[in-house]
């Protein structure tokens, strides 16, 4: 368990701590709801992130029946959570759309690009 809680820790930390810069950098260039909407939906991509890890360990232990329902409750759950912003931003002029949706891709595209280093510098390494 502590190894899952390690993986949520990086990336949502990660994650955050990058939305922050590109926010700020957003902002300095004139595009205050671009920012906030940016920060907004990697606020939620990153509590979705959390929800996985909490409710995948609650899935495992289940009858194959029990697993598939708490599944789809997972699922349909979580998705309301990600509608949350793309509403607020349709309906508000201070949260831009177009700073939402690549926020909610945050965490993914953080593990993406960890990955992208991780296998970078492997091909570095001398062989053995």
């Amino acid at each position: 368990m502590e190894a899952v809680s390690d993986v949520r820790n990086r990336y949502g930390s990660a994650a955050l701590a990058a939305a922050v810069v590109v926010g700020i950098l957003l902002v300095l260039l004139g595009y205050k709801p671009v920012a906030k909407g940016f920060v907004l939906g990697t606020l939620f991509s990153i509590l979705n992130f959390v929800l996985i890890a909490e409710f995948l360990p609650r899935t495992l232990g289940r009858a194959r029946r029990q697993a598939f329902l708490f599944s789809l409750f997972s699922i349909a759950f979580r998705f309301s959570l990600l509608a949350v912003p793309l509403i607020l931003s349709l309906r508000s002029e201070s949260f831009s759309v177009t700073g939402v949706v690549p926020g909610l891709l945050m965490v993914q595209g953080t593990i993406f690009a960890d990955h992208l280093y991780r296998l970078a510098a492997d091909r570095r390494k001398p062989p053995a």
